[in-house]
């Protein structure tokens, strides 16, 4: 049972807000950790320490000490890419959750790719780039498109879709500046759906209930930056390629040590073959596991997610999908320019289907030209008893809203 467990969640952000709420719904006692006193999920959570999320010694330490006077019973992350601070504080107080060594493959795409090829687990070509001539003399061999991104940085910074045409140096210097390593990658940008996954792993075996085909049908719009404009459900592949793909996970989590855990995944079917691009080892962001998945299947990912963590028995029925609705998600972006008024709010609001959405901005905020994630401007989720009508429902509700913009 979970009543009266103690959480400790790292990061109190909006998209945590969700979590929070519902590990309390559950009954488990939930502390949060933020480096930002005033973060927008402390005040709906149990308690707070003050730490950054990327902190791992005041983090264990305040830990600890809390620990002394209420034992903390697990800890997990939620859409904050934070597996080193999650590792330690596990190590530090005896919980269940990702080892340190796991942490660090998590947290190094180099590493990570690495390890995978050493695994045989099917991944896009990939080289590690030292200067820009080298970036220049490898894109010139290797020919077609490439992406270049930072081996240690999170929400897309510093990634980058690079063609012919592209500014090889600005791409290197630009990308390399978001590594805290200073170390970047190439890979080779292939073609076919991608698909944004959730899985929980028992004893090493994969139950992968979100399955979310990612858009990127702005990708020349936003060039060269690369940015998803949200993800659809129930995903259009096929049962075989899904089922190849929670295999895939499951190769691809005992080949960076999570046997028991939480698996996200970005994957790639080329010419209908499922690849890894990379996976994490959190739970998602995007308000994925919080609430696309309940609404696409039931299943409430989260519970599962907090049993794993404060160790408690899963039950396989309670990982099966009880349905697969119509599930969308989409992202704002308007033109650069100065907020005068966003129209439209009110209506949106009634519209039949939509379940959620938010703005990141305000009227007199400047919008500049988006280059990473967390620069969308606003999202909105809908819902429909199957895909077509979620989306119709989608285009109606990002239609009802207007940018007023002045340039």
């Amino acid at each position: 049972m979970l009543k009266n467990k103690t959480l400790l969640m790292i990061g109190a952000g909006l998209e945590q807000i969700p979590a929070i709420n519902r590990a309390k719904a559950l009954g488990v006692y939930t502390i949060v950790t933020d480096g930002n006193k005033n973060a927008p999920g402390v005040k709906y959570a149990d308690d707070f320490l003050c730490a950054s999320t990327y902190d791992e010694v005041k983090t264990v330490n305040l830990a600890k000490q809390y620990s002394e006077k209420h034992k903390i019973d697990g800890v997990i992350a939620v859409a904050a890419d934070v597996p080193r601070t999650v590792a330690a504080v596990a190590k530090a107080l005896n919980l269940e959750g990702i080892t340190s060594k796991t942490a660090e493959l998590a947290s190094d795409k180099l590493k990570m790719k690495r390890r995978f090829a050493s695994q045989n687990v099917p991944i896009p070509w990939f080289k590690e780039i030292n200067s820009f001539k080298e970036l220049q003399t490898t894109f010139k061999k290797k020919g077609g498109a490439v992406v270049i991104k930072p081996v240690d940085s999170r929400g897309a910074r510093g990634v980058l879709y690079l063609t012919q045409n592209s500014d090889l140096e600005w791409a290197y210097n630009y990308s390399l500046s978001f590594s805290p390593s200073e170390k970047v990658i190439i890979e080779e940008f292939l073609d076919g759906p991608q698909v944004s996954t959730e899985s929980i792993l028992i004893q090493g075996k994969a139950y992968t209930i979100g399955f979310s085909d990612r858009n990127y049908e702005d990708l020349i719009q936003f060039a060269p930056f690369m940015i998803e404009n949200g993800g659809t459900q129930p995903t259009l592949l096929s049962d075989k390629t899904v089922k190849e793909i929670n295999f895939l996970i499951e190769k691809a989590a005992s080949a960076i040590g999570i046997k028991n855990g939480v698996v996200k995944g970005d994957i790639v079917v080329h010419n209908g073959v499922p690849k890894v691009i990379e996976i994490a080892a959190r739970l998602s962001g995007g308000w994925f596991c919080t609430d696309q998945i309940p609404l696409s299947t039931g299943v409430d990912f989260l519970q599962q997610a907090y049993k794993i963590a404060l160790g408690e028995k899963l039950r396989v029925k309670d990982l099966t999908p009880q349905y697969h609705k119509g599930c969308a998600i989409r992202y704002w972006f308007p033109p650069v320019g100065k907020i005068i008024k966003i129209k439209g709010i009110r209506k949106l609001s009634k519209m039949p289907g939509v379940k959620k959405y938010g703005f990141f901005c305000k009227p007199g905020e400047h919008i500049k030209k988006v280059s990473n994630h967390t620069e969308r401007v606003g999202f909105v989720i809908t819902v429909g008893k199957d895909r077509e009508q979620a989306m119709d429902r989608m285009k109606d509700a990002l239609d009802s809203v207007q940018f007023e913009i002045k340039q």
